[in-house]
């Protein structure tokens, strides 16, 4: 038989832990104030930049084009739409419905490096991809740099002939 040693604070703990699980669940994004203006469901959405424009894409599985409007205005780029809950059938008893349906806006504030005059947007498969380029002016360039060594003065390079039978080159002198 082992001896464990009594810990009044246990039960406290675990009921701790249950509340934090609670609240860390999707049912805590709802209630936040930003979910409170959005509605219950949040589309996914991953934004990623290259050299030359940034992209946004956001998964809208079971929507058709219809179901959603994409705006840019005073630089921010807004998604917004309504899933609906569609019941196939009156007599259909549903046991446990998980997915998220519901009215959703989502707006991004754009960089200044970007255009959106030249934006292009693609529904595929239930992901919709944005693609903003990047200005002219702001994408990077490499800038050739001229002027004295990393010595600090400039390097001259004098070259002497000499004879052609006792010599098959040049030999050169740096200063």
């Amino acid at each position: 038989m082992s001896i464990t040693r009594y810990d009044p604070f246990r039960e406290l703990r675990m009921l701790q832990d249950e509340v934090n699980r609670l609240f860390s669940s999707n049912l805590s994004r709802s209630f936040d104030d930003e979910g409170l203006m959005r509605g219950a469901w949040t589309p996914s959405v991953d934004i990623y930049e290259n050299k030359d424009q940034i992209v946004l894409e956001a998964e809208l599985p079971g929507m058709n084009r219809e179901d959603f409007e994409l705006t840019i205005e005073n630089n921010v780029l807004t998604l917004r739409g309504e899933r609906r809950f569609e019941k196939q059938d009156e007599t259909d008893n549903y046991h446990r419905v998980e997915r998220a349906y519901g009215s959703f806006t989502r707006s991004f504030t754009l960089p200044q490096t970007v255009s959106a005059e030249n934006a292009t947007a693609e529904y595929k498969n239930g992901v919709l991809r944005v693609v903003l380029q990047k200005r002219e002016e702001v994408k990077a360039r490499r800038i050739e740099v001229g002027g004295e060594s990393a010595e600090g003065s400039p390097k001259t390079i004098e070259a002497k002939a000499e004879s052609a039978s006792a010599n098959k080159g040049k030999t050169a002198t740096a200063k």
